[in-house]
């Protein structure tokens, strides 16, 4: 059975940084492939982030250039290291993984969220 549990979320002022991380734990084949979504009031999901089997990493336009995401295989944990935050930032971030990337698009599994706050 896998799970998906994040941590590190939290507030932080516009400009600040953050980083939130997610344990799996069950099959690492598969969660071999992890990314980020996260959703704001209001919006729809978005996908911020992906990180494929091979360390090949994707990133949301709206986040590109500011946030990194990585994973520690032997911990099976996946981080996203979230610099110059902004307001619009503000979301609950969820973990989810796959057996391979391109099923991110709709992963099988996911983890409960963390809240992230940037304040102006």
């Amino acid at each position: 059975q896998v799970q998906l549990v994040e941590s590190g979320g939290g507030l932080v002022q516009e400009g600040g940084s953050l980083r939130v991380s997610c344990l799996a734990s069950g099959s690492k084949l598969a969660t071999a492939a992890m990314g980020w979504y996260r959703q704001a009031p209001g919006k729809e999901r978005e996908l911020v982030a992906t990180i494929s089997s091979r360390g090949s990493t994707d990133y949301a336009d709206s986040v590109k250039g500011r946030f990194t995401i990585s994973k520690d295989n032997a911990k099976n944990t996946v981080y996203l290291q979230m610099d110059s935050l902004k307001s619009d930032d503000t979301a609950v971030y969820s973990c989810c993984a796959a057996a391979v990337a391109t099923l991110l698009t709709r992963p099988p599994y996911w983890g409960q969220g963390t809240r992230v706050t940037v304040s102006s």
